[in-house]
């Protein structure tokens, strides 16, 4: 096959074919031949999404590779994939309402549920939430016309042509048809997603009946197994599925290096204050997003004064507002945001290594300038692991809880130097009035008028009272598009410049989705992202084109 290719951003590009059959031939093909350098290979309904590290790969020469991997990608026969059967009790709230739309008794719709041969097209919206489609299913489904704001861990549902089973709760829109026990992702597993793409599934009804009265609990609790721990055909019974989101210090650490005793007792966590490191990046595939620090060069900054490695852990503090207390002596340094920051009482600069002693408090006040403040300990914060990061994940529930009054967090023992004499560069409060943004082509710009694309580098927009970790949200003119109806779900990246129906983009940030179905206009580069974490509400931003090779 020959795809499409489109640019995203200067780190990535989406392959573009006609078909999901296709799609899931050509993601195979490319992982088969997967060369270093490769991050990210993320199927969706129409495209395989590549990203790359530029520091092993070069674009244009993972775009030949990728193009000759597709050459000689086939279908793929059903002895290819794994099988993984669910235990169902069709007990959900939308079932009578479902069928009745489809014109079919509500037994009639589960038989046909139970019947079909579903297979894993790709995963997004969370972690481990697979899009299931099936030749068997002639179905299309309209989803709710408002979504539910909470879903329950194992509800069963359809949107469309999909069927789906969500692995936590969340918002959704789908309908609800049944629910299962089965443990749908666990990052502790070799495989965190029980169903990652190009598995097939199998629903299977308990034996006494075909669709089950709502409420009707599933007794049955026997285990799961996990993909990779077992035979080729799997079981999924039961099991809490229960992953991640702990309060630190409630599970192992996990990693090499010693916890001291003692660490850092939070008093008051101000607006938001997380564990962050610099993130999990290569496993989008199964719905699990970068995450980790948004401004990046300020916690390596933090960590490098204090001798540590640059991906040790911190603490990422939104606006402000922090109160400490070290229950040990410590070292600390605190780059990003600026404010007055005090210890034990007394104003200490930002940029520096400072001793913290046992039972003195360390007060960051509201930022003055920029968003995001980051603390570093000598050794490195501790937490546990989940997918190779202590990275806290709101959106996907991975990594420590945001932290509350009372939760101590642990420091680790590992460091990589001596804490340097001087700071290792200048430093100054971030600019945070107006910040000026590189642009690199994205995938759907042919997606809207000439003039709208004009305005995208014209206007000085402004970060709206919608931004967060997953996302900024700008004010300015709508940007009109020239062709409507809805985009298929395809891959996205930090940075990306998504325009959903108001025409107002939204930069994408780490905890963003991996997948989504609102055209990207066009992709904030590497570079600028750190310079967006910082951007405040009000804060305005120009965007300008990258000069970068894509």
């Amino acid at each position: 096959m020959t795809p499409r290719v489109r640019p995203m951003g200067e780190r990535a590009f989406l392959l573009e074919v006609d078909a999901l059959e296709e799609v899931l031939a050509l993601h195979a093909a490319l992982a088969e031949r997967r060369p270093d350098g490769v991050v990210d290979l993320v199927p969706a309904a129409r495209t395989v999404l590549v990203r790359i590290d530029p520091r092993g790969l070069a674009l244009p020469t993972a775009r030949t590779w990728a193009l000759a991997a597709a050459a000689e990608a086939a279908p793929r026969g059903p002895s290819a994939t794994r099988e993984v059967e669910l235990d169902v009790v069709y007990d959900g709230p939308d079932l009578a309402d479902t069928a009745r739309l489809l014109g079919l008794s509500a037994d009639e719709l589960v038989r046909a549920h139970a019947a079909a041969r579903w297979q894993v097209a790709f995963t997004g919206f969370a972690p481990g939430f697979g899009y299931l489609v099936s030749d068997d299913w002639p179905f299309d489904v309209p989803r709710l016309d408002t979504p539910r704001t909470r879903v329950p861990t194992g509800a069963v549902g359809l949107a469309g042509a999909f069927t789906g089973a969500y692995p936590r709760d969340t918002p959704g829109g789908w309908r609800l048809i049944g629910t299962t026990p089965a443990p749908l992702f666990d990052p502790d597993a070799a495989s965190p997603a029980l169903l990652a793409p190009g598995t097939r599934v199998r629903f299977r009804p308990p034996a006494r009946q075909g669709s089950a009265a709502p409420g009707e609990a599933s007794a049955r609790g026997l285990g799961a197994s996990r993909p990779g721990d077992g035979p080729t055909r799997e079981a999924a019974h039961g099991g809490s599925g229960e992953a991640a989101g702990g309060r630190p210090g409630e599970a192992a650490a996990g990693g090499s290096g010693a916890v001291a005793a003692g660490g850092i007792r939070i008093l008051e966590p101000g607006l938001l204050t997380t564990v962050q490191d610099l993130g999990r990046p290569g496993v989008a595939s199964v719905g699990v997003a970068v995450s980790g620090a948004l401004d990046r060069a300020a916690l390596r900054t933090a960590n490098r004064l204090l001798g540590n490695p640059e991906s040790a852990a911190g603490l990422e503090v939104t606006m402000g507002g922090l109160r400490a207390v070290a229950e040990r002596d410590l070292w600390v340094s605190v780059a990003g945001a600026w404010g007055v920051v005090r210890l034990d009482g007394r104003e200490i600069d930002p940029y520096q290594a400072h001793a913290w002693p046992a039972g003195a408090e360390l007060h960051l006040d509201w930022f003055v300038h920029g968003a995001r403040g980051y603390i570093a300990a000598r050794g490195g914060v501790d937490a546990p692991h989940a997918l190779g990061s202590r990275a806290t994940d709101l959106l996907a529930g991975l990594g420590p809880a945001a932290l509350r009054a009372g939760d101590v967090v642990g420091v680790r023992d590992e460091v990589s130097a001596p804490i340097p004499v001087a700071p290792p560069a200048a430093w100054g409060a971030p600019h945070d009035d107006e910040l000026e943004l590189e642009l690199a082509p994205g995938p759907r710009a042919d997606w809207f008028a000439p003039a709208a694309l004009e305005a995208l580098f014209d206007t000085v927009w402004t970060v709206s009272n919608h931004a967060d970790r997953v996302g900024a949200r700008l004010d300015g003119p709508a940007l009109v598009r020239v062709r409507g109806g809805e985009l298929a779900s395809e891959g996205m990246v930090p940075g990306a410049l998504q325009v959903p129906p108001s025409g107002r983009p939204t930069i994408l940030l780490a905890d963003g989705p991996v997948t989504g179905g609102y055209p990207v206009i066009a992709v904030v580069t590497d570079a600028s992202l750190d310079l967006v974490a910082q951007a405040r509400p009000g804060t305005r931003i120009r965007f300008r084109h990258a000069r970068v090779v894509v």
